[in-house]
């Protein structure tokens, strides 16, 4: 391997990087080719299978998308998946592409760990939002089912803590009421960059950042950035400046 090839694939290695697991060919490049125009500067890698994933180890692997290819949580196979991403990328997050629209069903992924839930009626501007929302260490369920589950069924039972943990997150995680532009300044911001380097990143005016950044603190109900990425499940640390 020449010098320049070893440089290369160092680099690809270091690059953020997002695996998208599809059996359908149009569904996985068309999910890629998306995500490409959304995030620039990050790797994508479209597989059939997770008999392929080992070609991905050593990188930096921020996201992992399976599709449940018609799969209940509970089966065997896609239990097989899960384990086998999980073991050789456990610091990387996990969304399933399905296409029930099923509250139990979401709960039931949000209880194993599962950090996005994509399904089929999800509109393309909401889905990749999403996308950004799980990068920026937030947790992404689709608002509208959730909000139209059967509440009065709900109301005459007790609900288990994964489903009042979606209820919850809906109020305030729920990708509908961000913007994509307030996605963008949400991943930013979970990487500790001040203001002036979200307005360089993103192309965008100071005053302009600091007004997603209220409007992101109003939505979320916190009172500083701070208090913003912990509401994401995120920790930051102490030297991150206050703006």
């Amino acid at each position: 391997m020449s010098i320049g090839q070893d440089t290369k694939r160092r680099k690809a290695h270091n690059t953020p990087t997002v695996i998208v697991i599809e059996q359908h060919t149009l569904v996985r490049t068309t999910i890629i080719r998306l995500l490409q125009d959304e995030l620039a500067g990050w790797d994508f890698i479209d597989m059939v299978s997770v008999k392929t994933l080992d070609s991905a180890l050593g990188m930096d692997v921020h996201l992992i998308a399976l599709d449940m290819a018609g799969r209940t949580l509970d089966s065997a196979s896609l239990c097989d998946d899960l384990d086998v991403i999980r073991d050789m990328f456990p610091e990387a997050s996990i969304a399933l592409l399905s296409n029930m629209d099923d509250t139990l069903v979401a709960s039931q992924a949000l209880e194993m760990g599962i950090r996005g839930y994509f399904t089929t009626s999800v509109p393309i501007d909401v889905a990749l939002a999403g996308m950004r929302l799980i990068l920026a260490g937030g947790v992404f369920y689709p608002h509208p089912f959730v909000a139209h589950a059967n509440t009065s069924a709900m109301r005459n039972k007790p609900q288990d803590k994964p489903r009042r943990i979606i209820e919850n997150n809906a109020h305030y995680m729920s990708i509908a009421d961000f913007t994509p532009r307030e996605a963008d300044v949400l991943a930013e911001l979970q990487c500790g960059h001040p203001n002036k380097v979200i307005a360089c990143k993103l192309n965008l005016s100071d005053h302009t950042v600091k007004m997603h950044l209220q409007h992101i603190m109003r939505k979320l109900q916190v009172q500083n950035r701070t208090e913003v990425v912990a509401r994401l499940g995120q920790r930051v640390t102490s030297d991150i400046p206050a703006q």
